[in-house]
């Protein structure tokens, strides 16, 4: 890598822009939410594991990156493999000057936060993964990222989340020094299968969580929406971290021969390829269960608000029935109580208080506006 291009990078670490009398974060650096840099030397020792392999078995673990270096070239045919965990810039610069990676696959494993992709830089291959675990108490997925540089002898891992263990990894291929003799490629078939192992839990998780959420949805848990669209936002994040593997694999399978990549090796690049499609699969059926699942629940939501507004209406309807009849009797009730009280006015010329008939006349008015309104009004169902 150029010294100018270092410069660069180091600039890009270091410098803010400044715009308008404020100081802002430079473009590259705004994405990256690590704290500051330290850089005493606790801070810088963020190397987990250093090792150099000839024919598949550990024969020296230095102290330091330069030291690696220097034994690796020492011993021709031998091979590197270097664990980096959350370093900071100046680390991955040194490792760049080292191993002459391409600056731009440095400025990426510097600032981080990349999409899971793969390129070629020459005889160096650059690879960001996207690790995932699942966390049983919050029910959440907690997602992390991996960078892997691979050369023609050496094993660069840029680690900035707990997820992937490669400590396992590393173990289980020197278990097996017959797949660890196979150079780089083999430590990098090992690394792809273990993220895509990783993720049969998260699967898992997912699909308990799923089953939870319908339990919530048919037993009208109002706290079901928000947990269909926090697990969608989730599912989706999944999606991005998975999917391109397909991609990736499919092209690592495809420029096997090319490379030199043993046959046996290729296998098992497939048998990782068919791993990560059936997790896509996966995946993408987990979305649009809960697109239908949040379709389901919007239905019952609606039929509940249209029980209860028929609910809200047959009350209404019953209470004016009752209004009715109510109203239907006051009326009636009201007929001989208008006669009653003009016969209460006391007036002294009052021609039918004289009348030898008049109080039979007055009760039988009473009976006939009262009957004929009761008539009236059942005629009309009010009573």
């Amino acid at each position: 890598m150029s010294d100018r291009r270092v410069r660069g990078l180091r600039d890009l670490m270091r410098v803010p822009v400044v715009r308008g009398g404020d100081h802002e974060v430079a473009p590259e650096h705004s994405m990256d939410p690590r704290p500051k840099e330290n850089d005493s030397p606790a801070a810088q020792r963020s190397v987990i594991d250093n090792a150099v392999y000839v024919d598949g078995r550990r024969v020296d673990t230095p102290p330091s990156l330069a030291e690696a270096v220097t034994a690796l070239r020492a011993r021709p045919g031998s091979m590197a493999w270097i664990g980096l965990y959350r370093p900071a810039g100046s680390e991955i610069l040194k490792a760049a000057e080292e191993f002459g990676l391409h600056e731009l696959a440095v400025e990426d494993a510097i600032v981080a936060h990349q999409r899971p992709k793969a390129d070629r830089y020459g005889d160096t291959l650059f690879l960001v993964l996207r690790a995932a675990q699942y966390l049983d108490s919050p029910e959440k997925v907690e997602f992390g990222e991996l960078h892997v540089f691979v050369g023609g002898d050496f094993v660069l891992t840029v680690r900035h989340s707990e997820a992937p263990d490669l400590s396992k990894v590393r173990r289980r291929m020197e278990n097996d020094p017959d797949l660890l003799r196979q150079g780089p490629q083999a430590v990098l078939y090992a690394i792809l299968d273990a993220v895509v192992d990783g993720y049969a839990p998260v699967v898992a998780g997912l699909q308990k969580d799923i089953d939870e959420i319908e339990v919530q949805v048919f037993g009208g848990d109002p706290a079901a929406p928000r947990r269909i669209y926090a697990l969608s936002r989730e599912v989706i994040e999944f999606q991005r971290a998975t999917r391109p593997l397909l991609d990736m694999l499919s092209g690592l399978i495809a420029g096997s021969p090319k490379y030199g990549v043993d046959g046996e090796l290729q296998r098992y690049l497939r048998d990782v390829a068919d791993h990560a499609i059936t997790v896509v699969e996966r995946v993408d059926n987990f979305r649009q269960m809960l697109q239908d699942i949040l379709i389901v629940n919007s239905t019952l939501v609606s039929q509940a608000q249209n029980e209860e507004m028929k609910n809200v209406t047959q009350a209404s309807y019953a209470q004016s029935e009752e209004v009715k009849k109510i109203s239907s009797w006051a009326a009636i009730l009201f007929a001989p109580t208008l006669v009653g009280t003009i016969y209460g006015m006391n007036f002294t010329h009052m021609p039918e208080l004289g009348w030898v008939y008049g109080y039979p006349f007055a009760v039988a008015l009473m009976g006939a506006v009262c009957a004929t309104l009761y008539l009236v009004f059942k005629r009309r169902d009010w009573l």
